[in-house]
């Protein structure tokens, strides 16, 4: 194979991985699939596929695709994913990877069963100044990590979703969207063991879940942590992430020209880094490598997995009021 040949299914969120696959020499646009046929010719346009369609089974059913990415609402993750993977097409499914752990593990044993390959897409993980701070903290740059937080701040009143698609019951604010923040510490620090959460509804009043959650996070090797996640905040999106170890602390985030490292007994220093905060290209080139050279991606189902259960774990924990063991998929 000397090109990877893609269909993209939803183009609200899929238009920015249609770009990365225009862009990367590796790779194919085959289709495009999106029920808003405005938006569809308009990404037509810029991006050239050969052929468009409103029914995203007619991406999953092509012979000449080899590769499909799910950028639809979170609700139709798990269906669309293992229908693609079980008509042996490689995967890469925007995040959260669904909406409960039970459905992340079938899409799981649906890509084992089928020997197709599945990426969930993190893409926080992608950003220059996390990916930064992630070499940062592994070099030993700010010694020994004890303790680590991150929020996501993002005001959802004016992004209720096509159809509102976003007031999913199911479909939690640390869920949905703070995930990001979730998946973000679990790269750095490990998989957390156990939360505790408080959450209130102060804000989105008509929404059926809550709108703010702190996450009190306990991480491998003694590490603390922290997630704030709140869809209903009054400022511009953010962010912002920080991690403490013994000789230093890196504040940073993925909106900002720099981030600042401090280490001790030192004048704080500035380091400028790429704004790519939605760095789907990234992602594409990851996935597109990983078809090529038969290996797993960075982001694997697993991955998506592990972070849904910590967001499943931290809403359970702040309806019952208790801390929670995590319990990951084997």
């Amino acid at each position: 194979m000397e090109k990877v040949r893609y269909g993209v299914i939803g183009l609200r969120m899929g238009g920015a991985h249609t770009k990365g696959i225009f862009e990367n020499e590796k790779a194919e646009l085959v289709a495009i699939c999106d029920t808003d046929s405005v938006l569809m010719e308009k990404v037509a346009e810029l991006y050239h596929p050969k052929r468009t369609t409103e029914n995203w089974e007619d991406i999953v059913n092509a012979p000449d695709i080899d590769a499909v990415v799910v950028a639809t609402p979170d609700q139709w993750h798990e269906a669309m994913t293992v229908a693609a993977l079980e008509k042996g097409k490689h995967v890469i499914c925007e995040k959260p990877m669904a909406l409960s752990l039970d459905e992340c593990i079938h899409m799981i044993e649906a890509s084992k069963r089928t020997g197709k390959k599945l990426m969930v897409g993190q893409v926080c993980r992608y950003a220059p100044a996390f990916v930064k701070a992630k070499e940062m903290v592994e070099s030993g740059t700010i010694g020994e990590l004890y303790f680590v937080e991150s929020e996501y701040a993002h005001d959802y009143i004016r992004s209720r979703g096509v159809g509102e698609w976003r007031l999913d019951s199911r479909r939690h604010g640390i869920l949905g969207g703070g995930c990001h923040a979730m998946d973000l510490l679990c790269w750095i620090a490990g998989k957390p063991e156990e939360v505790f959460a408080y959450a209130n509804h102060k804000m989105l009043r008509d929404w059926p879940t809550d709108d703010t959650t702190i996450a009190v996070m306990k991480y491998p090797n003694g590490v603390i942590g922290k997630v704030f996640c709140s869809i209903s905040c009054k400022r511009t999106y953010t962010m912002r992430s920080v991690f403490y170890g013994s000789k230093g602390t890196i504040i940073c985030d993925n909106t900002s020209p720099e981030m600042t490292l401090f280490i001790e007994d030192k004048e704080p220093e500035k380091i400028p880094v790429d704004i790519k905060n939605h760095n789907v290209s990234a992602e594409m080139i990851e996935m597109t490598n990983a078809i090529l050279e038969d290996r797993e991606p960075a982001t694997t189902g697993y991955d998506g997995a592990y972070t849904v259960a910590a967001c499943l774990a931290a809403v359970k924990s702040s309806k019952t009021g208790v801390p929670v063991k995590i319990r990951y998929p084997q």
